[in-house]
């Protein structure tokens, strides 16, 4: 048994709570949150009240609303604030995946039909901007001005990632280094927004408001080395897409970066000419998997991505004992043992 066996069965062994267990106690609170975005789909446009609807129908995780509950709840906060904003940062992460699958050309999200696919992409690009500039206008209701700020500048940060994952696209010269800072700005950066904005609501000093920060980021690098992980990894079934689908469309993920510098010229060339194909046939997909499966690359990405989960403990750690603390301290274990 490989490495990345062996992590899979001790998580089995270990018991690792699912999401309801972790959000035992702010599930009123993410119930409310639902409400939230039924709230924002409803327009007196009809085109923009069905395809809200459609995309705020409950199939995420809800991570990041989860985070800011958690976090405001961590420092005794006791308003109704964290809910409308639980609900904003929602809507910019499902503005974000909006964007992504226009630029992917994905023909399936959450194991449904994407709003790219039903509406074609001049309806869904339109959305996106639609829902980016309502969420933030709708954060100006915020008592804390900091909080507009904070959601403006971390849009700016996704989209620069967005688009420096796109100029990068089919690239095989990708190093470590581009990758990790496309993900901190694609990925992270809305998860240290959403525990920041958690530790605003409930007054945290400056160091507290920090170590929130820097926890959110570590979960969020995490969460994206296992998503992209998952990729070479999961079952097609769970995940609602199929396997490799994100090298398809051109993402060059750790996996692929850790095999192209470390297993020799011969496979590089292999996976140079396959991936240089206009569609990649299941007999190449088989290939490359055979390739990055025999030379440590996936043993690989899961120790970085375990590497940022323990940073993660570590910080929250650090707070005062509580159920909000205990939750929180097991988010990352939730993450590094996923399978979808």
């Amino acid at each position: 048994m490989n490495e990345l066996g062996k992590i899979s069965s001790k998580s089995q062994i270990k018991k690792i709570p699912g999401l309801t267990n972790l959000y035992n106690n702010i599930l009123k609170e993410l119930e409310e949150v639902e409400e939230k975005l039924k709230l924002f789909s409803r327009s007196p446009n009809k085109l923009v009240s069905e395809v809200s609807t459609y995309l705020f129908q409950k199939s995420g995780k809800r991570i990041r609303p989860a985070l800011l509950l958690l976090c405001s709840k961590l420092q005794g906060y006791k308003g109704k604030e964290n809910i409308i904003l639980s609900a904003l940062v929602e809507t910019i992460h499902t503005a974000s995946l909006i964007h992504d699958d226009i630029i992917d050309n994905s023909e399936v999200r959450r194991g449904k039909e994407s709003v790219h696919a039903k509406w074609g992409p001049n309806i869904t690009v339109l959305l996106g901007d639609y829902l980016y500039i309502k969420a933030l206008g709708l954060s100006l209701q915020s008592k804390h001005r900091r909080i507009t700020q904070i959601l403006t500048s971390i849009s700016a940060r996704m989209i620069e990632g967005e688009l420096n994952e796109y100029y990068l696209s089919g690239n095989l010269d990708v190093n470590e280094e581009d990758y990790l800072d496309i993900i901190n700005k694609k990925t992270a950066s809305l998860f240290s927004a959403s525990c920041q904005i958690g530790g605003i609501l409930g007054k945290a000093s400056k160091r507290e408001e920090n170590l929130l920060m820097e926890y959110g980021n570590n979960l969020g690098m995490s969460f994206q080395i296992i998503d992209d992980l998952l990729d070479f990894t999961g079952d097609e079934k769970i995940l609602g897409k199929p396997i490799l689908s994100d090298l398809c469309e051109g993402r060059i993920t750790l996996p692929l970066i850790y095999t192209l510098n470390n297993d020799g010229k011969d496979n590089r060339k292999l996976i140079a000419e396959l991936l240089s194909q206009k569609n990649l046939q299941k007999k190449s997909i088989k290939e490359i998997l055979k390739i990055v499966k025999s030379n440590g690359a996936l043993d690989y990405t899961h120790k970085k991505a375990e590497e940022f989960s323990l940073k993660s403990r570590e910080i929250i750690s650090q707070f005062p004992k509580s159920i909000y603390r205990d939750a929180l301290g097991l988010l990352p274990e939730f993450t590094l043992h996923r399978r979808k």
